[in-house]
């Protein structure tokens, strides 16, 4: 028996897909020929791994980051393209047209009914006086509904907010920032709308509470993730108070000073940890930084700064 016609059954082999007599004399040839029987342990090994994958699930930093990445995207994406698929070829269609009356007759049915549909809708609008577009609701709305934020306002010299966002249409809501609702909209907006200016809005409220964990949550989460460096200043500044006794915000304000692209944001966050230089986490930090880093006045306030500390014997 030929190598050439083990080689060429060796995988039904492995998958028991080979009649009986074909098994035996694969067998008997294996047994005596050492470059099929190697052929034979390469092909099983290979059944054995690829039955049992092995899918590591991504990490919520690498999801965060790639949603600021898309919302990023977004952003610089023309807005008008997405109208450029409804755009009809009205000679194509009478073309296609006048090749088949059947989709003539189906076309003048659908544009009767939807006249139909149109002229009740039109009168049910005007009987409960619905006309506008824009709704001010009081409802807590559902996240999973949300399309995106549209924009926030705040009355001067008060906590009243005003929030447009977008569902199936346009709705907006009015209440205090103490209000469920209104913080809900606000930590939606500072994680997930892909208008920069808006996140910069909701989290320049949120900074007005930063003592509850969910908006400590979302300016952590701000600057961490935010693509607008604007916004990650905005959220060290509602940070900055908790660096002392809080060490999830000390690490995110570490990290921060450690790896953010901007030098604005590392020099707050060099402001922020001096009155806890003392901490080993942050002496640790700062030796890093007086030994190299590419920023010449970050690494020259992190000496300084380590200069002031006693010496740990």
């Amino acid at each position: 028996m030929k190598c050439e016609w083990v080689k060429e059954n060796i995988l039904l082999y492995v998958y028991d897909e080979v009649a009986d007599d074909t098994r035996y004399e694969l067998e008997q040839h294996v047994a005596r020929c050492a470059n099929c029987a190697a052929e034979l342990d390469s092909m099983r090994h290979f059944r054995t791994w690829i039955s049992q994958p092995v899918v590591d699930e991504p990490s919520p930093t690498l999801l965060a980051s790639s949603r600021m990445r898309l919302q990023e995207a977004l952003e610089t994406t023309e807005q008008n393209r997405f109208w450029r698929r409804f755009i009809i070829d009205p000679t194509a269609w009478l073309q296609q047209m006048r090749f088949s009356p059947a989709l003539a007759a189906m076309l003048l049915i659908v544009g009767f009914a939807g006249g139909i549909g149109a002229t009740y809708k039109i009168t049910s609008d005007n009987r409960g006086n619905l006309s506008n577009s824009t709704a001010v609701t009081s409802q807590s709305p559902s996240e999973s509904s949300i399309s995106g934020i549209r924009s926030i306002s705040q009355q001067p010299g008060s906590k009243q907010v005003s929030i447009q966002y977008d569902t199936v249409s346009t709705q907006q809501t009015q209440g205090s920032l103490n209000d469920e609702r209104i913080q809900q909209l606000l930590l939606y907006a500072a994680r997930n709308n892909y208008n920069s200016g808006v996140r910069m809005d909701s989290v320049d409220l949120l900074t007005q509470q930063p003592s509850d964990p969910h908006v400590r949550e979302a300016l952590m989460y701000a600057l961490r993730y935010d693509s607008n460096p604007g916004v990650r200043l905005k959220a060290l500044d509602g940070l900055g108070p908790f660096v002392k006794d809080d060490l999830r915000v000390r690490d995110a304000v570490l990290e921060g000073l450690m790896s953010d692209s901007n030098p604005g944001v590392r020099t707050e966050a060099l402001r922020l940890i001096e009155p806890v230089r003392a901490d080993s986490s942050v002496r640790i930090v700062l030796q890093k930084l007086a030994a190299g880093d590419h920023n010449v006045y970050i690494k020259s306030q992190a000496r300084t700064l380590l200069a002031q500390m006693p010496e740990i014997d």
